[in-house]
């Protein structure tokens, strides 16, 4: 009896034993995240600092360069409807030349439907013309690989029998015990 009431207390130890093992386990575990986050967070500070440090000088620079930006913007903004024209001398106002220079660039416009239907009608032609080339050359192109296979064909049926032929001229010349020692051992 006093057997049995042991090994159940000890039981009953063993089993609390097992279980505040695994809460210190998972006590540990939770250490050891915190401690890795830590490091972690100190790595991450550590590499925003010397971002600072680096960037810092710069913040005037940006500050510079926005202000220069707005201005840009501005002028670029005012003046955008105004084509900057060099080295052309234009006499007179701005208006009146580029009324002269309309009615030039309608005459060369007229002028040049007049003279591209023909072109269109020509090139037309020799797109048709090379149309009707490239199907030939295709045409052409098959007909000449099934040519060259059959060549091939041709070339290895006369082969065979050249080799065949001299063959039977060496069985006939010297014995077909000799012609078979040349080809078999």
């Amino acid at each position: 009896k006093d057997l049995a009431e042991l090994e159940e207390k000890a039981e009953e130890n063993l089993l609390m034993l097992c279980e505040e093992k695994e809460r210190q386990q998972e006590k540990l575990c939770e250490l050891k995240r915190e401690v890795l986050l830590k490091e972690r967070e100190q790595k991450l500070e550590e590499a925003l600092d010397k971002q600072m440090e680096v960037l810092s000088p710069l913040v005037s620079v940006l500050e510079r360069f926005k202000e220069q930006y707005k201005s840009f913007a501005v002028s670029l903004d005012a003046t955008r409807h105004k084509l900057p024209i060099k080295n052309i001398h234009i006499e007179g106002d701005m208006p009146t030349y580029l009324d002269e220079l309309q009615k030039q660039l309608t005459i060369t416009q007229e002028l040049l439907e007049e003279v591209m239907p023909s072109y269109s009608e020509e090139s037309a032609k020799a797109s048709s013309i090379l149309k009707d080339l490239k199907e030939v050359s295709q045409k052409l192109d098959k007909e000449l690989r099934r040519s060259f296979a059959q060549v091939q064909k041709l070339s290895y049926e006369v082969s065979k029998e050249v080799s065949l032929h001299n063959q039977s001229i060496c069985e006939e010349n010297h014995g077909l015990d000799v012609v078979k020692h040349w080809y078999f051992n």
